[in-house]
């Protein structure tokens, strides 16, 4: 009888051992694509204008203070660009007095949304996120050039995107703008081992 049980438990060792193998390596496949399924539900839920899906996915202090960033320095890139031009130097500065309103409007649902579309802020005053496409369309590709009403147009077709871990803990999505080779990511970091959310935006990657 206890030769039998050896006999057995011999068997069924090698069985054993090649679950636990295949068990570790579907649980890193998944802790690996877990930014990945999270950029694609945060856009799902962001076209949807699931709010409550958006906020598990988006960390929008941390948001609101990147877009601060990034604003203030695109404007302040316009106001030097412009020196010579005090029409446009004007426009610049009347933009930096709308920070905190162009910021209140990205950092949204539909600001979202249009950040995960190729559609970020330009720091024109009164701007707006762009609507998403619609169902089954096509999503679009980069920011509008030279809009300046409180709604962004819609970008020309063909968006171009990559995406990819910049470290153990932080994700980007990278976007073609199509201002000449002009980019910029959306950045998602780690909360936990598979949790992810949006944190910030390079709006001059």
């Amino acid at each position: 009888m206890t030769i039998r049980k050896r006999i057995q438990g011999s068997a069924t060792r090698p069985l054993l051992i090649t679950l636990i193998v295949v068990i570790v390596i579907a649980a890193l496949g998944f802790i690996y694509a877990s930014p990945y399924l999270a950029v694609n539900n945060l856009k799902r839920a962001a076209d949807a204008r699931d709010v409550q899906t958006v906020n598990q996915y988006v960390d929008f202090p941390a948001l609101r203070d990147s877009l601060k960033q990034q604003v203030g320095a695109m404007l302040t890139r316009r106001l030097e660009a412009d020196a010579g031009n005090k029409m446009a130097t004007i426009g610049a500065v009347i933009g930096v007095t709308l920070i905190g309103p162009l910021v209140d409007a990205y950092a949204t649902p539909d600001g979202v949304a249009a950040l995960l579309n190729g559609m970020p802020p330009r720091g024109t005053p009164g701007e707006q996120p762009s609507a998403p496409p619609a169902a089954g369309g096509e999503a679009p590709a980069a920011p509008a050039a030279g809009d300046t009403t409180t709604q962004a147009s819609a970008p020309p077709p063909g968006r171009q995107s990559t995406a990819g871990y910049r470290s153990l803990n932080e994700f980007v999505v990278t976007y073609r703008r199509g201002e000449g080779n002009a980019n910029y990511s959306a950045i998602f970091r780690r909360e936990g081992l598979v949790t992810w959310k949006l944190a910030a935006i390079n709006l001059n990657e």
